[in-house]
């Protein structure tokens, strides 16, 4: 299902109303966890909400997964999944690394995307057939490609931070992390987006939820990149994500992260 730029620049746009004026700003955190620290402000609510709306009004008979407001008819075969701010320990710092999340499962496939960037004016989205980024201010798109990097030896790699590797996977990341030639922390979904614009040769997070990584699925894969869990199955479920620009590449860092 080919997915219109012109909806993905429309819930973009959406989103920012609300995240944009709370950005660099003093807001209420909440914390979602009783143990720990999972932050949550009125933006990542008033983003989703804005979302579920224009999903409603677009695709009326799709059924919606948001991380901030739950399940909404998510049995049927078209299903929304909703980060609003996906990163939103940057976002509360003031960091512009975070992003809106938005992708399209189609019978459990994600098939289509977006990530919106609204501070440095960038849309990163598949329409199902291809990767692009489109620049505020800039006519036209540009096309994204994944380098073509296949050795661990040349490559950079990108995590959250490797704090959420616990036990042995901790350790074989370590040993990942030795492999490549740079390593560097902090940037969330950001990291995804640039190994699609082909900056970033490997990511490798631990834990994630499905609205963590729906919408990225498909911005990858048509750039060209792989993207698995660390077990090798689909990204979709979530867990261990594993993405990397070549075969050749995903394959060497799954050989280390399972060894």
């Amino acid at each position: 299902m080919l997915i219109d730029k012109a909806f993905f620049s429309a819930v973009a746009d959406a989103a920012a109303q609300e995240t944009l004026p709370r950005f660099r700003k003093t807001v209420e955190v909440d914390n979602k966890y009783t143990v720990g620290f999972d932050p949550v402000t009125e933006a990542d609510r008033a983003a989703e909400r804005a979302i579920r709306t224009l999903i409603g009004k677009h695709f009326p008979d799709h059924g919606i997964l948001g991380e901030e407001y739950g399940a909404e008819h998510v049995e049927r075969s078209h299903v929304w999944v909703i980060d609003p701010i996906d990163g939103t320990r940057a976002f509360i710092s003031g960091l512009p690394v975070w992003g809106t999340l938005l992708g399209l499962l189609v019978d459990g496939d994600a098939t289509a995307g977006m990530m919106a960037q609204p501070f440095t004016g960038e849309l990163f989205y598949s329409d199902g057939e291809g990767a692009f980024l489109q620049r505020k201010g800039v006519d036209g798109v540009e096309r994204l490609a994944v380098s073509r990097t296949t050795r661990l030896a040349d490559a950079t790699l990108f995590t959250t931070t490797p704090a959420y590797f616990k036990g042995t996977l901790g350790e074989a990341f370590a040993r990942l992390e030795q492999s490549v030639r740079l390593s560097r922390y902090g940037v969330d979904c950001y990291a995804f987006a640039m190994l699609a614009a082909g900056h970033v040769d490997l990511v490798v997070e631990a834990d994630l939820k499905v609205y963590d990584i729906a919408a990225l699925i498909p911005i990858i894969e048509k750039a060209g990149g792989v993207i698995t869990r660390r077990d090798g199955g689909p990204a979709e479920q979530g867990g261990d994500i594993v993405a990397a620009a070549t075969p050749e590449l995903h394959k060497a860092a799954l050989a280390v992260l399972n060894s």
